[in-house]
């Protein structure tokens, strides 16, 4: 199986392939720079998951991982272009709340194992807009309640069925954050109807660069203290209120720290600095493969790739 969303700070580029047996992992650098936020952030997130797992009754409220958020998979038919939709859809309890691929300062990203599924050749994955949420001095970037992930199979064969097998690894916080594990099996109905609950999934997926008026976007990289600095400068209409951008690598050889974002006119003002995934030298950058995404009050707007500048 190939998937075409790739789950944690790189970028989920929709033409990308990959192995059905590929994990998509998340890395957090590592201690030696004690001095950066993201190192920060990643001793916050592992003190809460240290408490959750040595303590789960008293964090979480005497309930466990399987009472705290449950998984369906959903049917939504077949496509025109002979493909099966289908979505996950993750039911967190009251308070609770889980995070998008890029989880922010102190998230928890998800990531995927397709493996034990029959008849899948690709998947491709399409993330509602998610919302900012500032919990003790860190930015995260989740969904709350209810998340509906829209899942586009394509089968290896059209004539025989599809199932889809595999897990979810996520991480949901309330007061503290609980590691989880989420398994799905399911036969999917290929003569199910347009379901409205996956419609109104992908009509919350952000906008395009070009629906939502971008009309240029360059990116100057240059080296940083730890890994590569990278600063873009977007001309597009406001998305509303205090703008937040994300940018992603676009690469599991790096991840990204906090981006700072500021709004001058018509320009969007972003920076970031890319670090090693693991010890080692930074990974070279691609332009092309930068994912940036403006979360505002109005709208999100997912710009794919930039021109040098």
């Amino acid at each position: 199986m190939r998937i075409y969303g790739l789950m944690t700070h790189m970028q989920a580029d929709p033409t990308a392939k990959h192995p059905i047996s590929a994990k998509v992992p998340h890395r957090r650098a590592t201690a030696e720079r004690p001095e950066t936020r993201l190192t920060l952030a990643l001793g916050a997130i592992v003190a809460a998951a240290s408490i959750a797992l040595s303590s789960p009754t008293h964090a979480a409220d005497g309930l466990g991982p399987s009472d705290l958020v449950q998984i369906e998979v959903l049917d939504g038919g077949l496509t025109s272009r002979g493909t099966y939709l289908g979505a996950l859809r993750l039911t967190l309890s009251d308070g609770w709340k889980t995070y998008w691929r890029a989880p922010g300062d102190a998230g928890i990203p998800p990531s995927f194992s397709w493996r034990g599924s029959r008849n899948v050749g690709a998947v491709s994955i399409t993330w509602p807009t998610p919302e900012v949420f500032s919990t003790s001095g860190f930015r995260t970037i989740g969904y709350h309640d209810q998340l509906v992930l829209p899942i586009e199979i394509e089968p290896q064969r059209p004539d025989v069925p599809v199932r889809l097998k595999g897990r979810m690894e996520l991480g949901i916080c309330k007061d503290v954050c609980v590691p989880s594990e989420l398994r799905f099996d399911h036969r999917v109905d290929t003569d199910a109807d347009r379901n409205p609950v996956i419609v109104a999934a992908l009509a919350s997926r952000p906008y395009s660069a070009s629906e939502a008026g971008v009309t240029s976007a360059t990116c100057s990289l240059r080296p940083g203290q730890f890994g590569i600095e990278v600063q873009a400068r977007i001309t597009m209409p406001s998305a509303g209120g205090d703008e937040v951008a994300v940018i992603e690598p676009g690469t599991p050889h790096m991840i990204a720290g906090e981006t700072r974002t500021e709004r001058r006119g018509g320009t969007l003002l972003a920076s970031t600095e890319f670090l090693p995934a693991t010890n080692g030298t930074p990974a070279a950058i691609d332009r092309s493969h930068l994912r940036i995404t403006v979360l505002g009050r109005s709208h999100a707007v997912d710009i794919q790739g930039c021109d040098a500048g």
